[in-house]
């Protein structure tokens, strides 16, 4: 399992249209092979703090995503707004059982 945590911040006064941009992407990506899990999210502790955590079944479903238009097209609409270079963590993963 690929897991993905991205953060990075915008113009305070924009953070709503980023985050509305972010949340707009939700039904496209979670319909792409291998998402598990998609969610956008603000960071309260980072003036204009947004972020999204991902999880997919394989790195190749993660690329795929990486290389499809929609990715695309969120970085074109989201890295205008940002005042940062946005951070990008991956992970490979293998999940635990619940403990009973």
């Amino acid at each position: 399992m690929r897991l993905a945590h991205l953060t990075f911040a915008v113009q305070p006064e924009l953070s709503q249209n980023a985050l509305d941009a972010l949340l707009a992407e939700v039904p496209v990506v979670r319909q792409m092979k291998g998402c598990i899990m998609f969610v956008p999210f603000v960071d309260p502790t980072v003036p204009g703090g947004l972020g999204v955590v991902h999880e997919w079944e394989t790195p190749e479903d993660f690329a795929a995503y990486l290389a499809s238009p929609t990715f695309a097209a969120a970085g074109a609409t989201l890295r205008p707004m940002m005042t940062g270079t946005p951070v990008s963590r991956r992970f490979d993963a293998t999940p635990v059982p619940p403990a009973e």
